[in-house]
């Protein structure tokens, strides 16, 4: 049985991915800090499996990465640790460039010294895979779509944020060697989302009869790519990409904000009309535009369809229907995320 210590197992991707992970026989130690976005409950069905280890901690604590390494022997590490909502940065970069730069670097340096220590058989077969976002390259314009070659050319504090650590996964493999991998993905939508991303939220206002607040014109673009499909590209890029490489990841969905919002308001009218008859379309609320919000994102994902094979499984159409679908159907989960309840119950967490 394969061990990979996952950090940022608790938030949103990680949690999909680290339930998938251990579904399919893989022990995983999974390290996460439980800010607001990491949720315990999204991993309750793992709860008293021998085949999850869960451990209450920063990436950045150096001494306690340490410590789960020697003790866990991992294969393999998978960073999703991350701070990662673009409004939020804007008001705090700081607590970013904590978590996303100086907490990829213990990391690095952890697994540095890990691998290092490791005989040749594991040292040969060990991988650290990094996954970051499309957003370090900056904003595209009506055409075009990013390619791994893409010059870097953020305009956040968090995508500025994501890109040097990036940068430092790259210049750890040239440096020390350490075999690493990359993935940069387009907008991940589906189950366990936070509901201060855009999907969620959109849910969860429109449920409670609230404006439903869309950014400036609303056309600002992005490949939208359902989590699912995005977990089994890291599976796919952790078992056979190739060393010191990245990945982009993409849905092939292009939309545009509004386009999302109104897909979003059409499913609940046909699931939960409202009690007035009124379509869910007429909360929109269109809002001051974020400051430096990229107009335009779109994914070339060619690489990783020609060397490993890989191809998103839902079309925007019916992976949103089934997010819709699942919060619908897991409303507890998101009330405990909406009153904070979710961050007052720690029990099982180990330090």
């Amino acid at each position: 049985m394969p061990t990979w210590l996952v950090t940022g197992g608790a938030g949103f991707i990680g949690g999909n991915f680290v339930l998938a992970a251990v579904a399919s026989g893989v022990r995983v130690v999974n390290l996460d800090a439980l800010t607001y976005a990491g949720n315990r409950d999204t991993l309750a069905a793992l709860d008293g499996n021998p085949d999850h280890v869960f451990v209450h901690g920063d990436i950045g604590d150096r001494a306690l990465a340490d410590r789960l390494l020697r003790e866990h022997r991992p294969d393999a590490i998978i960073n999703f640790a991350a701070e990662s909502h673009v409004d939020r940065s804007i008001d705090g970069p700081a607590a970013f460039v904590q978590t996303n730069v100086v907490g990829t670097l213990a990391l690095l340096e952890a697994a540095r010294d890990y691998w290092k220590a490791l005989d040749d058989g594991a040292r040969d077969a060990f991988r650290f895979l990094h996954v970051s976002t499309d957003e370090v390259y900056g904003s595209l314009g009506e055409t075009g779509r990013f390619t791994e070659s893409t010059p870097y050319a953020p305009n956040s504090p968090y995508s500025a944020s994501k890109a040097a650590s990036d940068h430092l996964v790259r210049a750890f493999h040239h440096t020390y060697g350490l075999p690493v991998l990359t993935t940069n993905c387009s907008n991940n939508y589906g189950p366990y989302q936070f509901p201060e991303k855009l999907v969620p939220l959109i849910i969860a206002r429109a449920l409670a009869g609230e404006p439903l607040p869309v950014y400036g014109d609303g056309k600002n673009v992005r490949d939208w790519l359902y989590v699912g499909d995005h977990c089994a590209a890291i599976r796919a890029v952790l078992e056979r990409g190739r060393v010191g490489e990245t990945y982009n990841v993409g849905g092939d969905a292009e939309k545009q904000n509004i386009e999302v919002v109104e897909t979003i308001c059409a499913l609940l009218d046909q699931r939960r009309p409202r009690a007035d008859g009124k379509p869910r379309s007429s909360q929109i609320a269109h809002v001051a535009d974020r400051p430096g919000h990229d107009r335009r994102y779109a994914i070339d994902a060619s690489k990783l369809k020609a060397e490993l094979g890989w191809a998103p499984a839902h079309g925007f159409a019916q992976g949103i229907a089934a997010t819709v679908d699942w919060y619908l159907d897991h409303q507890d989960w998101v009330r405990r995320v909406l009153d904070g309840s979710y961050r007052l119950e720690r029990i099982g967490v180990s330090a």
